[in-house]
């Protein structure tokens, strides 16, 4: 009996031990799990922004008006370790804007490595968020046709990014900037439909604090997905020369911000240039800024299809990277669905901007 008592009292204790050991272990896997997520969460940024608005518009004797979403992005940047990261950015407004890798080579900053999908880095305006840019139209009208953003119809509606590599970094502790893109020309989501790569190059140069002198270029190879009232000689499907030239300055500080750019470009044969300086002044620092811009463009040289825009407006920043928007928009010229029309096109736009992070 003795004996009895004494094993299951041996029994006892070892179940108890087994129970206090299989606690001991599911709080550590559990403690494991929680350190996985909380590592996993400090390692992804997700930011975001939507802008919307009401536009009221005369143009060709018609007046319209319309509320619209323009833009409602959601981005995550995954800091994979120190040296790799990587971003994906969709818009649930139209589709997929970007996905890609970052591989920082040095220590430093001088050198990095780029692979997926981006903006290309022509033209001073381009690789900026319209979060930052003062007119609700966002763009100028040479940096939105030359850089694939929507208004060249052989390029289509690519949003200024394409699929490919680029090699980026500072230098003279960040006094220059460089950037190479080496891209399929063919716009986003979409496989090269030529065998020639474009190669864009960008060059920054900031000799004092607020103010960057920017040069860009790119030599490529265009495939025409549509055909063109600007460039009425290629067809759909033709492969045509398609070069760009960019060389602007942006500045600046509390009291007043201002960037000014050249850009041109040639499409097989056609030439199209123009430029545009656009501005904001602090009327109530941090709060309230009136805001201005005039742009020219010549879509073709050869046939007198100049297009000139004045903006003028205000914006009031009623929290931080959110804003209140109004702006009067006058255009001389405007294009029908068959031709380029010199006439007056006015509006009245109106935005809000919400953004996180």
């Amino acid at each position: 009996m003795k004996y009895k008592k004494t094993a299951i009292g041996i029994m006892a204790a070892m179940m108890v031990a087994s129970a206090t050991a299989s606690a001991q272990t599911e709080n550590d896997e559990a403690s494991k799990a929680k350190q996985f997520l909380t590592d996993v969460a400090d390692r992804i940024h997700l930011h975001g922004y939507a802008q919307a608005g009401y536009t009221l518009q005369h143009k060709g004797g018609e007046t319209t008006n319309t509320f619209d979403i323009k833009r409602t992005l959601l981005w995550a940047i995954a800091q994979i370790n120190e040296k790799w990261s990587f971003m994906f950015m969709h818009d649930f407004n139209s589709q997929v804007q970007e996905f890609y890798t970052d591989y920082r080579v040095t220590n430093g900053n001088q050198m990095n490595i780029r692979f997926g999908q981006f903006k290309n880095c022509l033209t001073l305006e381009n690789p900026l968020s319209p979060t930052s840019m003062e007119t609700i139209d966002v763009y100028s009208e040479s940096v939105t046709f030359l850089t694939g953003c929507g208004s060249d119809p052989l390029f289509g509606v690519q949003y200024g990014r394409d699929l490919g590599m680029a090699i980026f970094g500072e230098l003279g502790e960040g006094k220059v900037r460089y950037e190479v893109n080496i891209l399929n020309g063919q716009g986003i989501n979409r496989k090269d439909r030529n065998k020639q790569k474009d190669i864009i190059g960008r060059l920054e140069f900031r000799p004092f604090s607020g103010f960057n002198i920017v040069v860009t270029g790119q030599k490529g190879k265009g495939h025409a997905v549509a055909t063109s009232l600007y460039n009425p000689e290629i067809q759909i499907g033709d492969n045509y020369r398609r070069d760009r030239f960019s060389v602007g300055f942006d500045y600046k500080s509390r009291p007043f911000n201002i960037h000014s750019e050249y850009v041109a470009g040639k499409d097989g044969k056609v030439v199209s240039r123009g430029a545009y300086v656009t501005g904001s002044v602090a009327l109530v620092p941090t709060k309230l800024d009136l805001i201005a811009s005039y742009d020219i463009f010549d879509f073709n040289d050869d046939l007198d299809m100049e297009q000139q825009k004045i903006v003028a407006g205000i914006q009031w920043w009623y929290f931080k990277r959110c804003r209140l928007q109004v702006q009067y928009v006058h255009k001389n010229a405007y294009t029908t669905a068959t031709e380029f029309v010199k006439g007056g096109n006015n509006s009245l736009m109106c935005q809000m901007q919400i953004r996180f992070n």
